[in-house]
């Protein structure tokens, strides 16, 4: 975080934190990696803020595409991120390495 306080956004109410998105730039390719609002903050705009910032700070950092992982159970999440431009991928497979079932 410290060579990276750019990616690392929050939304505040006085000194509460009511939202935060963190990204992440490869040298390629941005990804917005986290974001979140509290429950009785959103659908106030507060997450399409957050991610034109981190799409910004991205964009400084010389990212042409941005992409993010959402579990398709996430049908808000999926169709906020529609709203915004983004589009959905399905012929990209995520795969992970997990040491538990838990993890």
């Amino acid at each position: 975080m410290q060579n990276t306080p750019d990616l690392f956004l929050g939304s505040f109410l006085e000194e509460e934190i009511i939202g935060c998105v963190i990204a992440s730039f490869d040298g390629r390719k941005g990804w917005i990696n986290r974001l979140a609002v509290l429950p009785d903050y959103q659908g106030l705009g507060i997450a399409q803020m957050l991610i034109c910032a981190a799409e910004e700070a991205l964009e400084k950092r010389g990212a042409h595409v941005i992409g993010t992982l959402i579990f398709d159970t996430n049908e808000s999440s999926v169709r906020l991120f529609e709203k915004m431009g983004y589009s959905l991928s399905k012929d990209i497979l995520y795969l992970s390495k997990r040491k538990s079932k838990e993890s």
